[in-house]
């Protein structure tokens, strides 16, 4: 009986008006929103190849090179709004084609190819271009920080170890520790990017074709600096996806606990970094309030940031090993906001650390409070008196104990201590007086003896300053022959085009 066959029985009409509502159109929306100048591209790439390589003859590639113009003169993207009538926006373009060539010579442009490798090769393209356009900004924040540590590579402040003053540092030097990490996070965005530079063109569904394609043709014309080589891997691989999307949730990771850092020393308690007017708000009630939001916005939006880019990978996660939707349209959408995120955080961030200062006073008496040079003077009692460290540690840890708890400070009020201490100990005198003992203790003699590769020490600060301007030099001189190769790609395949075009 007919009526038991589901096959048979079934007289619903595509789409179903939920699925149109809930998947459909949102897919639609997001193709028109962000990948219009991907479809125009990879449409023309082919059409030039299809008839270079023989596939098509003059006069069809003219005639669909003619109309595929005519489309983008008439039909405005964002005007669109999705009908049910077609599937998607893919063929929504080919509905167009046929209405102006006819079925015969507008399906001719979809020899060899499928809505797989078109799929992959639009994300690529979109995240190729958002990946360039957010390294600008971290290339600029790159800048911003190795600036500021050129300006601040003698000005002292109080590190942290454990949430406690540890040792005198000086802000170049911290910021230093932090340009190195951001360097390391723009390579690992520039590897990103170079498992997304290679095509999918040419994979179709997942064999490739039997037309004599050319794959690296359409590679060249769409700007790639390649063709990726095996064509199951260019529909199911994914890992362009992961990749980039690693690397801005480590980007981000790490640039937090910057912002971090700068919420912690900005509070009333620790007061080491000023934060200049510009970037401080008021309170509606409170008049002594002076609050650094920016600092809150930067940290939620890093939040954000990397939370959107775990997402991506959660989604990915458990995926078989095909062409799936779970690495498409709609992930790609969502995955575009945390590029959105990120750039505001990198603008907000460069500008801040440019305004941003160090309060001196403050840190001159939260270094006297808290004893952090003490590390010194057991390290020249070893030097010049010829202690072992432990001895020495033990002893400067007397006179650490001794001048927190009478509320001094080590240079003024630890000589006595010091000798008290040093007696017990070695039962002698030690070799040097009150004035030796506090340029031992000093802040400024702290940082001058840390001279080794690394330290805070002038000639290591020097050196590192020249290295990570040398670094930030050839990420520009990469970035900028991405941009000629895109942008040569970009010419021939209008030129090209255009010939076509003429050819009618």
């Amino acid at each position: 009986m007919p009526e038991l066959n589901p096959k048979l029985a079934d007289k619903s009409v595509f789409p179903d008006p939920v699925y149109k509502e809930t998947v459909l159109k949102p897919l639609f929306d997001g193709a028109k929103t962000h990948h219009v100048d991907g479809f125009r591209a990879i449409d023309r790439a082919h059409l030039v190849m299809l008839t270079e390589t023989g596939i098509l003859d003059a006069k069809q590639a003219s005639a669909i090179a003619g109309a595929l113009e005519a489309i983008d003169r008439e039909v405005d993207p964002s005007t669109l709004v999705y009908t049910g009538e077609v599937e998607d926006f893919f063929f929504l373009i080919e509905k167009e084609l046929k209405a102006r060539l006819g079925a015969d010579v507008a399906g001719r442009l979809h020899t060899s190819r499928s809505r797989n490798d078109i799929d992959h090769t639009l994300f690529k393209l979109g995240l190729k271009q958002r990946i360039d356009a957010l390294m600008v900004k971290a290339r600029h924040l790159l800048g911003a920080m190795i600036d500021a540590a050129e300006r601040e590579k003698a000005t002292l402040i109080v590190a942290y170890t454990h949430g406690q003053p540890a040792q005198p540092s000086t802000f170049g030097h911290y910021l230093s520790a932090a340009i190195e990490v951001l360097i390391r996070d723009i390579e690992r965005f520039e590897e990103a990017r170079k498992i997304v530079d290679l095509s999918p063109m040419g994979a179709a569904a997942i064999t490739t074709s039997g037309f004599p394609i050319d794959r690296q043709r359409v590679a060249d014309l769409l700007g790639f600096a390649a063709p990726l080589r095996n064509s199951y891997s260019c529909i199911a691989a994914s890992d362009y996806i992961t990749s980039t999307y690693s690397a801005i949730e480590l980007m981000f990771l790490h640039l937090g606990r910057l912002i971090q850092d700068f919420q912690f020393w900005t509070s009333f308690e620790v007061g080491q970094v000023y934060v200049p007017n510009a970037f401080v708000q008021i309170s509606s009630i409170m008049p002594q309030k002076r609050n650094p939001v920016p600092i809150e916005h930067m940290r939620l939006l890093a939040s954000q940031t990397m939370g959107r880019a775990r997402t991506v990978l959660g989604v990915i996660h458990n995926t078989p090993f095909t062409d799936m939707n779970d690495s498409e349209g709609e992930t790609q959408s969502m995955g575009y906001e945390a590029f959105t995120a990120a750039s505001r955080v990198l603008d907000l961030l460069a500008a801040f650390v440019g305004a941003i200062r160090i309060d001196p006073e403050r840190v001159a008496e939260s270094i006297r409070r808290s004893c952090i040079t003490i590390t010194e003077l057991a390290d020249s009692l070893v030097r010049i008196e010829g202690l072992s460290f432990r001895e020495a540690h033990e002893i400067a840890a007397t006179v650490a104990k001794a001048v927190v708890a009478a509320g001094g400070g080590l240079a003024k009020d630890g000589y006595g201590p010091f000798l008290d201490a040093f007696r017990h100990s070695t039962g002698r005198e030690p070799s040097f007086g009150r004035d030796k003992f506090e340029e031992i203790v000093s802040p400024e003699h702290f940082v001058a003896v840390r001279d080794r590769f690394g330290g805070p020490a002038p000639a290591p600060m020097a050196e590192a300053i020249g290295v990570y301007r040398d670094k930030a030099a050839a990420f520009e001189a990469v970035a900028n022959e991405h941009a000629g190769h895109e942008a040569k790609a970009a010419r021939e395949l209008g030129e090209k085009f255009k010939a076509l075009v003429g050819a009618l």
